[in-house]
């Protein structure tokens, strides 16, 4: 059985967008943790599929609310899913990550609800594509110092799989919110 086809290896993340008071996604800087591959590092609310989870969607609508306190069922709406990924180090768990796009309700909003996570933040859109907004953070790896390209978000670099899922984002049609009278599940993309 491949990663993607065994629900132990399957995990998902959910990139939350929000309108006002302008497009912004939320971001989460998660706890330091020896148990935790991703330690301290900035990142979107996720984990691993849990086996009551139905499918990837309602995993990324449980973290969400678990990490941040954001029920996606009630306040948020599905405007489509990015292509699934896999961590490129050896070091990280080899799971299949499926990213899923919420636009958020009016009114919602985000805070660190479990030990898990150490901070939220949430980061205008336009941040990532001016002049400027990429950058590099060299990291420690098993096989020596690595330079790997990133973001800058209140002083923390957004690398890896993060920064895959935000580039994919970025160019995708899905970057672009719909009119304001256009916010519902009608159209998703998957």
């Amino acid at each position: 059985m491949a990663a993607g086809d065994d629900p132990a290896m399957q995990a998902a993340v959910a990139l939350v967008l929000r309108r006002k008071p302008e497009p912004a996604f939320l971001l989460v800087r998660r706890a330091r943790s020896p148990r935790d591959p991703w330690s301290g590092q900035m990142a979107l609310p996720g984990g691993r599929r849990d086996p009551e989870d139905a499918d990837l969607r309602e995993t990324a609508v449980r973290e969400t609310r678990e990490e941040v306190g954001i029920d996606l069922g009630r306040s948020g709406a599905l405007l489509g899913r990015l292509p699934d990924l896999k961590p490129t180090s050896r070091a990280i768990p080899r799971l299949v990550i499926a990213p899923f796009v919420f636009l958020l309700s009016e009114g919602s909003g985000a805070h660190v609800a479990s030990t898990e996570i150490a901070a939220v933040y949430w980061v205008p859109v336009a941040d990532l594509s001016g002049p400027g907004a990429r950058s590099a953070v060299a990291v420690d790896t098993p096989a020596g110092k690595r330079e790997f390209p990133c973001y800058r978000v209140e002083g923390h670099p957004v690398w890896g799989l993060t920064y895959r899922i935000l580039r994919r984002f970025l160019k995708s049609r899905l970057a672009e919110l719909p009119p304001e009278a256009g916010d519902n599940d009608q159209g998703v993309v998957e």
